[in-house]
C-alpha cells in the first residue's frame, strides 16, 4: 500500500452487491465517510447498492469516489460520484477495480463481490470483508492455503484495517 507519508493518497475499494441489504447499505455509507475522513480515494463499481451507499457516504464527507462502471455510458452512474469510469467491460471491470486500487473493503457478498475478493487476494492484495461470506481455505490437496480476507464486525474496524494510521493532509501536517 502507499506510504501514508507519501505525495500519493491510498486507494481503497469497496465493492459489495448492487441490491444491498439495508444493513450493507448503512454499513457501506459508514465505511465511504470513513474512508474519506482519513484522506483515501474510493474505488466502486459506481453503480446501485453497496456501491452508491459508499459513493453518498463518502461524497457527503467531501471525498473521492471512482466508480469503474461496466457499461459504456456514464450516465448510468450514480449521482454520487466524483469521477465515472465507463468501460465497456461487463463483469471484467471487476480486474480493473481491483488493479487500481491498494486494498479491498468488502461489504456483504454477491458472486461479483465474491470476483473482487478472489482477484485481490489473488495479487497479494489486502482484504477486508464486512458482513460477508465466510471464506476460508480447507486443506483439499498439498498446497498451502494463500491468504485470506480479514473478517470484522463494524465500518470502523474494516477501515482501520485497511489504513492503520491516520492519514494527514500534506498541508495540515506542517
Amino acid at each position: 500500500m502507499n506510504d501514508p507519508g507519501s505525495r500519493y493518497r491510498p486507494y481503497i475499494g469497496v465493492v459489495g452487491p448492487g441490491e444491498a441489504t439495508a444493513r450493507e447499505a448503512e454499513s457501506a455509507w459508514q465505511v465511504g465517510a470513513l474512508l474519506a475522513q482519513r484522506g483515501a480515494v474510493i474505488v466502486c463499481g459506481g453503480l446501485s447498492g453497496v456501491m452508491e451507499a459508499c459513493a453518498d457516504g463518502a461524497s457527503t464527507e467531501g471525498g473521492t469516489v471512482v466508480g469503474v462502471l461496466p457499461g459504456k455510458d456514464r450516465n448510468a452512474a450514480n449521482r454520487h460520484l466524483s469521477v465515472a469510469l465507463a468501460t465497456g467491460l461487463g463483469e471484467l471491470r471487476n480486474g480493473v477495480l481491483v488493479s487500481a486500487c491498494d486494498a479491498l473493503i468488502a461489504v456483504g457478498g454477491s458472486w461479483g463481490t465474491l470476483s473482487e475478493v478472489a482477484l485481490a487476494l489473488q495479487a497479494g492484495k489486502p482484504v477486508v470483508q464486512l458482513h460477508g461470506w465466510d471464506i476460508s481455505v480447507r486443506a483439499v490437496d498439498s498446497r498451502p492455503p494463500g491468504r485470506l480476507p480479514i473478517r470484522v464486525c463494524t465500518p470502523a474496524e474494516a477501515v482501520q484495517a485497511v489504513l492503520p494510521r491516520r492519514l494527514e493532509h500534506p498541508c495540515r501536517a506542517a
